[in-house]
């Protein structure tokens, strides 16, 4: 028998929802929620989001900022992106605090600058503050003394959860039952989460079948390294 045709899946773009009321509250992440949701209240100006990718810093990040009505740069531009003029009397969200080549005395002067005119700073990294590497002393001194939050691994209810709104902002409707499969056999992680639901999306375009168990067994198999081939009868 002949292989049943696969179709070639298109990359569509798709948009996920990044309001406060998408944002899904679980253990994992909720002393993270509760430190966007009480701002201005922060017992220090600047606070620091940790947590591995796709645990939802973008997410929180873009909440604040839009609360908060801030600035947004990306860590690495902070040594070129005139800071004078960007943090004027806003406050400002620093992304991926973790990435190489960060201008130390840039961020120094941020600091400066955020005490200076009475703002706050979010700042989001991958990496925990003890592993950034940062060594100008004054630097790490008011590193230490931003709010920590950290993003922990999600519990199952709250991986289930991510995985059908991640299905949803692809206008994709799987059954929930295939959903629970999904949760309780994937790796322990929303960044897990993100890859699997493109993965799967993509195999049932090129397929030209819906996301049912066996697709997601499939899936979840070659992805463990078991398997090299999708099977395709029903």
């Amino acid at each position: 028998m002949s292989e049943p045709l696969r179709q070639l899946p298109l990359s569509l773009p798709h948009s996920a929802a990044m309001t406060r009321a998408d944002f899904i509250v679980g253990r994992a992440n909720q002393p993270a929620v509760a430190l966007i949701d009480r701002f201005p209240d922060w017992p220090n100006p600047v606070a620091l989001l940790v947590g591995p990718e796709g645990s939802g810093k973008t997410h929180l990040g873009q909440i604040w900022k839009g609360a908060a009505g801030a600035v947004e740069i990306a860590a690495r531009d902070l040594a070129t992106a005139g800071l004078d003029e960007l943090v004027r009397a806003n406050p400002v969200l620093v992304e991926d605090l973790h990435d190489e080549g960060v201008s130390q005395p840039a961020l120094f002067h941020l600091f400066n600058l955020v005490r200076e005119r009475r703002v706050s700073a979010l700042l989001t990294s991958r990496k925990p503050l003890h592993a950034l590497g940062f060594d100008l002393p004054d630097l790490a001194s008011r590193l230490r003394a931003a709010v920590p939050v950290e993003l922990q691994e999600p519990e199952d209810e709250l991986l289930a959860r991510v995985i059908f709104k991640l299905f949803a902002d692809r206008q994709v409707t799987v059954d929930p039952a295939v959903i629970d499969f999904i949760s309780h056999r994937m790796e322990r992680s929303l960044g897990a989460a993100n890859r699997l639901v493109e993965l799967l999306d993509r195999e049932a375009l090129a397929a030209g079948r819906p996301i049912n168990r066996q697709l997601a067994a499939a899936v979840l198999t070659r992805e463990a390294g078991d398997e090299p081939e999708l099977p395709f009868d029903d």
